[in-house]
C-alpha cells in the first residue's frame, strides 16, 4: 500500500528530527569513546608499570562499589537498564551512568582486574543519550530511538565498527529478530560517532590477519573446510555459552552470599589475586589485547601460529567471571574476544586449518553467541578482517547462536523467535 503524500512529507519529517537527534547523541557518545580508549591506554600502561598496584586490587574494588552503592541506584543494572528502557520507557537511563561507569572501568584497569570495553562504550552512550532526551524533551519514541542511537554510537566507535554498531544496536533488543524501524537514525548515530572518535585522534587495533591467511580463493566451495568451521561454531557456541552462564551465576552467588554490595569486590579482588597466584601468571589480566611486559598470550598473539598455549582461553574466562560476577566494572565483549580467538587458535591447529582464520573466527563467534547477535558479529568480522571469509565468519556466528542456548550475558533480551523454531508468517 502506498503512502499519501502528506504521510510521506510526515515520515520525512520524523525521520529528519530523528537523525538530528542521532547526531547530537553521536557526537556525545563518540567523544566520550574518544576519551575512554585514551584514558584506557594510561592505565593500562600504568598498571603494567606498577604490577604490585594488583594488591590494592581488594580496596579499589570497595571504592567502586561503595560508589555505585551509594550514588548507583538504577545505573547499577548497566546495560540490561538500556535495553528495558528501549523496550518499555519509563524512569528513563540517568546520565550519571557515563561518568560512574568510566570512573569504574577505569579504576578496574588501573589495578588489574579482567575486563573489557564494550560494556563502559554502550553505558557511556545510553547515560549521554537519556541526558539529552531529557535536555531537548523529546516523545517517547524518540527517546527510545535516541537510546538505540547511543547503544550503536558507543559500540561503534569503541571498536571502529560502525555497520556492525549499528546492527548490534537493533539486534541485541530482542533474540531471532532485528527492530528495522529505527535503522536510519541508528546508523547515522554509528557512522557519525564512529567519525568523531577518529576525529580526535583514535587509532583503533590492526589485527594480523590478511596476512596470515593461504587458503584458496574460493574455499567456501570446500566442503571439508566448511565442515570445520562449523564444528569449531558449535565449540564457540558451547564456550560463549558457558561464560555467560558463569559470569551470571557469580553474580547471583556473590548477590546471596555478601549482603552488603560494596564487599563483593573484595572478595572478587581477592579471589583474582588468588588465581595470578596459582596460574602464576598475569596474561590474564586486564584488557588482553596486547601482552604486558611479562609476556604471555594477547588477542594479537592468537592470530599467529604458536602464540598461545591450548588452555589459555580457559584462563581468561575464569579471570573475567570473577572480576565482572563480583560487581567490578567493564565490558564483557574484549574478553569474550580474547577467549574466543586463543580458543580458535588451538581449534585450527588441532584441525590442521589456518591458525589465523580461526582465530578470527573465534573472535567473532564467542561472542555471537554470547551476546545473541549472529548478524552484527558477521558485519563486524568484514569491517575487522575484510569481506573474502564473510560465509565463513557467517557460518561459525550463526551455528554458535543456535548452540548458545536460550539466553545470553543480557538478561533484558527479550525472546522474539525462539532457537531452532521457524516463525510462522
Amino acid at each position: 500500500m502506498m503512502l499519501s503524500f502528506d504521510s510521506m512529507i510526515l515520515l520525512i519529517r520524523r525521520q529528519g528530527w530523528q537523525c538530528s537527534l542521532a547526531l547530537m547523541v553521536a557526537v556525545a557518545a563518540g567523544s566520550a569513546s574518544a576519551f575512554f580508549l585514551w584514558a584506557l591506554d594510561v592505565v593500562t600502561v600504568w598498571h603494567w608499570s606498577h604490577p604490585m598496584a594488583l594488591w590494592g586490587l581488594p580496596v579499589a574494588g570497595f571504592l567502586v562499589g561503595l560508589l555505585y552503592h551509594r550514588m548507583g541506584k538504577e545505573a547499577e543494572r548497566g546495560s540490561n537498564l538500556i535495553i528495558d528502557e528501549i523496550h518499555e520507557p519509563g524512569g528513563g537511563v540517568p546520565g550519571r551512568m557515563a561518568p560512574l561507569v568510566l570512573m569504574g572501568t577505569l579504576v578496574t584497569h588501573a589495578f588489574g582486574g579482567s575486563a573489557g570495553r564494550e560494556g563502559t562504550a554502550v553505558q557511556m552512550g545510553g547515560g549521554l543519550a537519556g541526558l539529552l532526551a531529557r535536555l531537548v524533551k523529546v516523545d517517547r519514541e524518540s527517546r527510545r530511538v535516541m537510546l538505540m542511537c547511543g547503544v550503536a554510537a558507543g559500540f561503534g566507535s569503541v571498536f571502529g565498527t560502525p555497520l556492525a554498531g549499528a546492527i548490534f544496536a537493533l539486534e541485541v533488543l530482542t533474540i531471532g529478530r532485528i527492530h528495522y524501524r529505527a535503522w536510519l537514525p541508528v546508523l547515522v548515530a554509528s557512522g557519525v560517532g564512529d567519525a568523531v572518535c577518529s576525529a580526535w585522534g583514535t587509532q583503533h587495533t590492526v589485527f594480523p590477519f590478511e596476512g596470515s591467511i593461504e587458503v584458496g580463493g574460493r574455499f567456501w566451495f570446500d566442503g571439508v573446510m566448511l565442515l570445520k568451521v562449523a564444528v569449531a561454531g558449535c565449540v564457540f557456541g558451547l564456550v560463549g555459552r558457558g561464560f555467560a552462564a558463569l559470569t551470571l551465576g557469580l553474580q547471583g552467588f556473590f548477590a546471596k552470599r555478601i549482603a552488603y554490595a560494596p564487599m563483593r569486590p573484595v572478595v572478587g579482588g581477592l579471589m583474582v589475586i588468588g588465581l595470578v597466584w596459582v596460574t602464576g601468571t598475569r596474561a590474564y589480566l586486564g584488557l588482553g589485547v596486547e601482552a604486558g611486559p611479562g609476556g604471555g598470550a594477547s588477542i594479537l598473539s592468537a592470530f599467529e601460529a604458536g602464540g598461545v598455549e591450548a588452555w589459555d582461553w580457559v584462563g581468561k574466562t575464569v579471570f573475567t567471571a570473577v572480576t565482572l560476577g563480583s560487581g567490578f566494572k567493564g565490558g564483557e565483549v574484549t574478553p569474550l574476544f580474547y577467549i574466543g580467538s586463543t580458543l580458535g587458535d588451538t581449534l585450527g591447529g588441532w584441525m590442521g586449518a589456518p591458525v589465523a582464520l580461526f582465530a578470527a573466527l573465534g573472535f567473532l563467534a564467542v561472542f555471537a553467541g554470547a551476546s545473541n547477535t549472529p548478524v552484527a558479529c558477521t558485519v563486524m568480522g568484514v569491517e575487522l578482517f575484510g569481506g573474502h571469509y564473510l560465509v565463513a565468519f557467517g557460518v561459525a556466528c550463526f551455528v554458535a547462536y543456535v548452540c548458545s542456548g536460550k539466553r545470553g550475558l543480557y538478561r533484558a533480551q527479550r525472546v522474539g523467535v525462539a532457537k531452532g523454531k521457524v516463525e510462522r508468517g
